[in-house]
């Protein structure tokens, strides 16, 4: 068990701080605006809440109006849900897998961390990324490899540990969005 609270703040921190004139604007994720991005966050925030309080889950298709209070409350709750014992055990469904309730927690970090860093990068913040949770994404890529991702890129000598992490996941931590 590990606490998804820290990891869930800081996407929150990062959510709240997105302008409207920013919704537009692409992503790290190539078909993604911003807007885009913002709506997975509150679906998988759904589905990740739901899954560790073994409900049935009804994620949100798009970004609603109300997005700038939905996304931090949903962040909110997930990180309140896994903090329950019962989170962490059964199986859960997550993208049409069937997996253990700790390796859905596994995913959820990754998701929190990786696309953290997405939309810092697209609205100009800066990701604050705890060792803990890149230990946490380490774990995703021991149970699910590189095939979620995509051929990675190679890591030049020096780069830091998240750099060295994004690239596992095809991402190019120079990204920045177009002009």
């Amino acid at each position: 068990m590990f606490d998804l609270g820290p990891a869930a703040d800081e996407m929150t921190r990062l959510v709240t701080a997105v302008s409207d004139e920013q919704l537009a604007a692409r992503t790290p994720c190539s078909e993604w605006t911003v807007a885009d991005l913002l709506a997975h966050v509150h679906q998988f925030a759904t589905v990740f809440t739901d899954n560790a309080r073994k409900a049935p889950t009804c994620p949100p298709d798009s970004l609603h109006d109300d997005w700038r209070a939905a996304i931090p409350e949903q962040l909110s709750e997930l990180a309140d849900a896994w903090r329950q014992d019962s989170a962490w055990h059964g199986r859960v469904s997550a993208g049409g897998v069937d997996m253990a309730a700790a390796d859905n927690a596994i995913v959820c970090i990754e998701e929190l961390t990786m696309h953290g860093w997405d939309l810092a990068q697209a609205t100009g913040q800066h990701v604050v990324v705890d060792d803990a949770w890149l230990d946490q994404v380490d774990v995703f890529f021991e149970l699910f490899g590189e095939r979620p991702f995509g051929p990675s890129l190679p890591a030049p000598d020096g780069a830091t540990r998240l750099h060295r992490t994004l690239m596992r996941t095809g991402r190019d931590p120079s990204w920045t969005p177009a002009p």
